[in-house]
């Protein structure tokens, strides 16, 4: 199979986001129908998982079939229950709620950075009651929360916390790898994710004992990972637990994106940094606001964003960009502000930011294999919308 150089463009749209495909992948897929071995924990299932743990100096990654997945585990192994708060920033996507949410708890939604868009990490000892049991900072575009004071706050007041790293793949806070810093971390390798295998994720940990328990609830609530060690003659269900184990043929599509992380990571970063030098003077023109990127964050260029004045620019903004053929989206709509947040949670303190600077923001194209022309017609017609 090839892909054409101008696959950018399908149609006359640049379109937001095309999974990455290096050439490499096809081989190993094929290897696994070869292998007769397709429904999970086969040979690319853990060669995944150990390149995982070695590339991220982490203990245990067990890859699951979404981060949405890898939460809900988290989750349980926090031992959430009925009436226990989590505290999350608003600013995030459904599935990090849901999560704690299915397990009965109450969500406590804070306020944001302008900076980061990450949680507001002076906001949390406001949130903490004697309900509260974990912290969720979530890695916004890759770019680290501010973790020591996360941790320090969690530890001072006995709770755990768990990394939404899902857009956070080989970023670093403070030469850390995003996920495995706090007690539970979470990625995703969704097909808008800079590594992919269409669906899936991975739950990362660093503490021994909580292997056995995270086995048995990503095998159904069974001990079926150590009757195949060989530890057990038979298995049995022993606990609660679900579906969460992937398909060998993902895990076989991921593996081949694993073995050319850099080169993936080396084109999103050209790319991310021909727009950010690309839109300075709009910036110091104040037509818009570039990504802030903290001294103790390495980023991985998960997506670049702009933001503009206020919705009505937005609004105005994208149907331009629509108009000239280019795709480019908003992303969250602040959870505390729908349906279900107010019915599973509260916001804690006020609203200062996570609202409008949501309702500021676009995220323009990025993606593997985008190509200088297409990334010089996206900033041209950036620029003309702003100074014609």
């Amino acid at each position: 199979m090839t892909i054409s150089p101008n696959y950018a463009i399908m149609g006359n749209m640049i379109d937001f986001n095309i999974p990455p495909y290096t050439g490499t992948e096809e081989k190993y897929i094929h290897q696994a129908i070869r292998d007769r071995k397709l429904s999970g924990d086969g040979r690319f299932t853990k060669k995944c998982s150990q390149w995982l743990e070695e590339t991220l100096s982490v203990t245990h990654a067990l890859l699951t079939t979404s981060c949405t997945h890898a939460l809900e585990m988290a989750a349980v192994l926090t031992g959430i229950g009925e009436g226990d708060e989590v505290i999350m920033p608003s600013y995030t996507f459904v599935s990090t709620a849901n999560a704690f949410v299915q397990r009965g708890a109450r969500i406590v939604f804070t306020d944001i950075r302008p900076d980061t868009m990450n949680l507001d990490e002076q906001l949390l000892e406001d949130a903490i009651t004697p309900r509260t049991r974990v912290i969720v900072p979530v890695h916004y575009a890759g770019v680290a929360c501010e973790m020591d004071t996360i941790l320090d706050i969690a530890r001072t007041h006995h709770l755990q916390v768990v990394e939404d790293a899902a857009q956070g793949i080989t970023s670093l806070y403070k030469g850390k790898d995003l996920g495995t810093i706090g007690d539970y971390g979470c990625l995703s390798f969704h097909e808008t994710k800079n590594l992919t295998m269409g669906e899936g994720g991975a739950l990362l940990f660093q503490r021994e004992g909580a292997l056995e328990q995270a086995e048995i609830i990503r095998e159904k609530g069974t001990n079926r990972s150590k009757f195949f060690r060989g530890q057990i003659d038979k298995y049995t269900w022993v606990d609660y637990g679900s579906s969460y184990l992937p398909s060998e043929l993902n895990a076989a599509y991921l593996w081949g994106q694993f073995m050319e992380c850099d080169k993936i990571q080396q084109d999103r970063m050209q790319t991310w940094d021909f727009y950010h030098q690309a839109f300075e003077d709009l910036e110091q023109s104040g037509y818009l606001q570039r990504p802030v990127i903290p001294s103790y964050a390495r980023h991985n260029a998960h997506m670049y964003y702009i933001k503009v004045a206020d919705l009505e620019t937005r609004t105005r903004f994208l149907s331009y960009l629509r108009e000239q053929g280019i795709l480019a989206v908003f992303h969250y709509v602040p959870l505390h502000s729908s349906a279900a947040g107010q019915r599973f949670g509260r916001f804690c303190g006020e609203d200062r930011f996570t609202t409008k600077e949501s309702e500021r923001l676009v995220r323009l194209p990025l993606y593997y294999g985008i190509g200088q022309e297409t990334r010089e017609k996206i900033a041209e017609t950036v620029k003309r919308f702003f100074t014609p």
